[in-house]
This record gives C-alpha cells, structure tokens and sequence, in this order.
C-alpha cells in the first residue's frame, strides 16, 4: 500500500502509543522487549489526553509507551501493539531518532538484532 512507501532513512525509531491501562501498556512493553521488538520501552502515566472521537470531545486517563527499536522492525512492533490494544484504533506514531549517545544506540542495536 502506499502508506508504506515512503522510506524512512534512520536506522532508529522512536514509537508511542497510549494505552487506557497501565496494565495493558507493560504488557505491551514487556511482549516488544522479549520478542526483541525493541531495547527499552518506558511506561509513563498517568496523563490526560483530550481528543475527538465520533464527533465528541473526550478526556481521558491513559498511559505512554515510549518504545525504542529499529525502523526495519516497526511493522512487526505494529502488529504486536495491534494484537495486545483493546482500542478500535490504536495510537502508534513513529518518530526518527535523528542522533543520540552512540554507546547507547549501539546497545540499542545489539538488542534488537
């Protein structure tokens, strides 16, 4: 599909989804982080995200995965988060990591491979 088709040029992503549970936001990090999905996935929470859902506003509580990993593994990271989410449609944005510690990129990189 064309979502897929532009390339992304970093070896490094940074993904965050949130999760209405902190239960389910550990369940999503430790499953990404055993299946070697990611190096390190932080769980922050809880915060109040306000959005438009079916043409109403809502606030609710919810919780932050913050998961560092490889460009190349964000389809698989995607389709985890989609098997654990309870949510119809699941926040999952991905952010390049332009730069960054090189002693723990590298790290990174040997966690994921």
């Amino acid at each position: 599909g064309t979502q897929h088709s532009r390339r992304i040029m970093s070896e490094f992503l940074q993904i965050t989804t949130t999760t209405g549970t902190r239960q389910d936001a550990e369940q999503i990090a430790a499953e990404l982080v055993s299946r070697r999905l990611a190096g390190c996935v932080q769980v922050s929470g809880p915060i109040a995200s306000t959005f438009r859902w079916q043409g109403k506003t809502e606030t609710l509580e919810e919780w932050v995965c913050t998961i560092k990993t490889a460009s190349e593994k964000f389809v698989d990271v995607q389709k985890v988060i989609e098997q654990i989410h309870p949510y119809e449609v699941p926040e999952i944005v991905a952010t390049a990591i332009e730069g960054g510690n090189e002693k723990y990129l590298s790290w990174l990189r040997g966690e994921i491979s």
